[in-house]
């Protein structure tokens, strides 16, 4: 039972950070993933619609590292298309 455990997407929010990604009202974001049944669907559409609740997601450092960002997409079993648009909305934040 229970195969959606809660630290899946702290582990995957916290490669996104280790890999330059800044995210603000991060509290928010955990918050609602915690109580979602299937946070990556949630994720998905936070990171797309979240702007509205101050939830953003940011290139802090002038220069994420991209191959972490696959890396932790690709770990957490996300669709291309996703891990495409979020590179995207980085790059377009500038």
């Amino acid at each position: 039972m229970g195969s959606l455990s809660t630290e899946s997407f702290d582990e995957f929010l916290d490669s996104l950070k280790q890999a330059g990604v800044a995210i603000s009202n991060e509290r928010e974001l955990r918050e609602r993933l915690a109580e979602a049944q299937r946070w990556r669907f949630a994720f998905a559409t936070l990171a797309s619609n979240g702007r509205t609740l101050g939830i953003r997601f940011e290139d802090r450092s002038a220069g994420v590292n991209e191959d972490q960002i696959h890396r932790a997409f690709a770990q957490f079993q996300f669709p291309e298309s996703l891990e495409a648009a979020f590179s995207a909305s980085l790059k377009a934040g500038h």
